[in-house]
């Protein structure tokens, strides 16, 4: 009898095996263009669900988009969203060095009208995919990232909702509050030396008079970068932090939750 239960039991073990081997995480770069420059952005999703989805676009730090940012567009992917990490720099623009990093970064800082539009052409590129629900959409980034997705939110896309990861919060214009028409949840290092605490107190003024719909979520004992394995302990403040990247995440999923639905 032991034999012949396992005997039957086998083709349905066999089944299952295949079934999880056909359903993967499919990946690939995709390039689009911002006027004349060429981008080159990453998509993933997971080719198991066959319906459209939720669509998540996410936007790197300021060392571009290198393998920090695909990691985390896969994870999105993984939890069953459409996820496409834009590029801001331009196709090839990888900065290896943080003075690269830095020359980079101060482009579009100094230029937020051209970071809104290098943003917005990578939420065009994730809202035509066939596989997005283009009505329920969300923009999530890191560090330089993060405020770029606030930038994006400033601009009045019609979005769900926004998250920035340890991202400045300033804004050479806080009266563009009134354009945002989307949800924004902000999660910070609260001893983050990149973004003070008048900063902090500048951007919860420009939300109010705005009349935005915002939750910020400060981690004590927290600094810079804290959601980057790779972040070290140094003098400059960016040290990653296994709790608050794990409670930051976890407060990104119940937000999608409430912005998306189940």
């Amino acid at each position: 009898m032991k034999f012949l239960l396992s005997v039957l039991l086998t083709p349905a073990v066999v089944l299952l095996s295949a079934t999880d081997v056909l359903a993967a995480i499919r990946t690939r770069t995709i390039e689009y263009k911002q006027g004349n420059t060429i981008l080159e952005g990453y998509l993933a999703y997971d080719d198991a669900i066959k319906v459209k989805r939720p669509g998540v676009l996410v936007v790197h730090e300021w060392n571009g988009l290198q393998s920090y940012a695909k990691k985390q567009t896969e994870e999105l992917a993984k939890l069953g969203y459409v996820a496409f990490a834009a590029d801001i720099y331009g196709k090839g623009i990888r900065p290896k060095t943080s003075e690269e990093s830095g020359k980079q970064a101060t482009i579009y800082r100094q230029d937020r009208k051209l970071l809104r539009e290098r943003a917005k052409a990578g939420l065009q590129v994730l809202q035509k995919h066939p596989l997005t629900d283009s009505k329920r959409i969300a923009a999530i980034g890191y560090c330089f990232g993060g405020g770029t997705v606030l930038e994006l939110a400033r601009s009045g896309v019609n979005i769900a909702g926004v998250v920035s990861f340890h991202g400045n919060l300033d804004t050479p214009d806080p009266s563009d509050a009134k354009n945002i028409k989307t949800k924004v949840l902000v999660l910070h290092g609260a001893d983050d030396p990149f973004v003070p605490e008048q900063q902090v107190q500048a951007f919860e003024r420009e939300m109010r008079i705005g009349n935005v719909d915002w939750q910020l979520i400060s981690y004590g004992g927290v600094l810079h970068s804290f959601t980057n394995p790779e972040a070290k302990n140094n003098p400059k403040g960016a040290v990653y932090n296994s709790i608050a990247d794990r409670r930051s995440w976890q407060a990104m999923r119940q937000f999608f939750t409430e912005i998306f639905g189940k």
